[in-house]
């Protein structure tokens, strides 16, 4: 079991924790990450480009000119796709490019992310993640949760992991430009890979073992 420290909001010590090093401490994995990786992003394409071929271009039913003895080539229609106007040769249509790999795969990259945030010491556990009452409404939330990251934690960039009862902490996290905030189960390797620093509440914690466990 790997051991990690749990701080307040003010970055001071509070206690430690154990983790199973089957989710925290795994060895690093290139491919997995960039096969979960890629299945995000492609999966973001919507597949909905789409260009008129010769047959799908009003007009050019009337030959241009007769087949011989004009001096020109010969031309069989005007919506030909060398032609302005013409239809696009070989052009791209509607297609699928879903892409979705094995679970074990999709499992297994975050428990890689999570391991290699770890030895980077890009990886924060917090005890809890409350922001003050008093700062709610307006905007405020926002602002007490960025004073707590940026200057409790002295973070440029994280992503926040606590449950999804924490309602203030996802309303004011969820409109900073250089953090975020997920529920344990919604979890992801892009939103991983695009902060510099992941902070997990200690019960996010435990629940991502749980969840992970090979």
């Amino acid at each position: 079991m790997a051991r990690f420290d749990v701080v307040n909001i003010e970055g001071q010590k509070v206690s430690e924790i154990e983790l199973s090093d089957a989710v925290f401490a795994v060895d690093p994995n290139e491919n997995v990450i960039y096969e979960v990786a890629k299945f995000q992003a492609i999966n973001r394409r919507a597949g909905t480009v789409a260009v008129k071929n010769s047959s799908l271009v009003s007009g050019g039913g009337k030959k241009p000119w007769k087949q011989k003895h004009t001096g020109r080539a010969r031309q069989g229609s005007t919506r030909a796709s060398q032609w302005v106007g013409g239809g696009k040769a070989m052009g791209p249509k509607p297609r699928d490019y879903t892409y979705r790999p094995p679970r074990t795969v999709r499992r297994g990259a975050l428990r890689v992310a999570l391991s290699q945030a770890a030895r980077d010491q890009k990886l924060v556990i917090l005890d809890k993640f409350e922001v003050p009452v008093a700062s709610e409404g307006k905007g405020r939330l926002s602002h007490g949760a960025e004073k707590i990251l940026t200057e409790g934690l002295r973070l440029a960039s994280a992503l926040v992991v606590d449950s999804r009862d924490n309602q203030n902490l996802h309303r004011g996290v969820r409109n900073l430009d250089k953090f975020d905030v997920l529920a344990p189960e919604g979890l992801n390797l892009e939103s991983i890979l695009r902060h510099e620093t992941l902070v997990l509440t200690a019960p996010a914690a435990k629940a991502l073992e749980g969840a992970l466990a090979p």
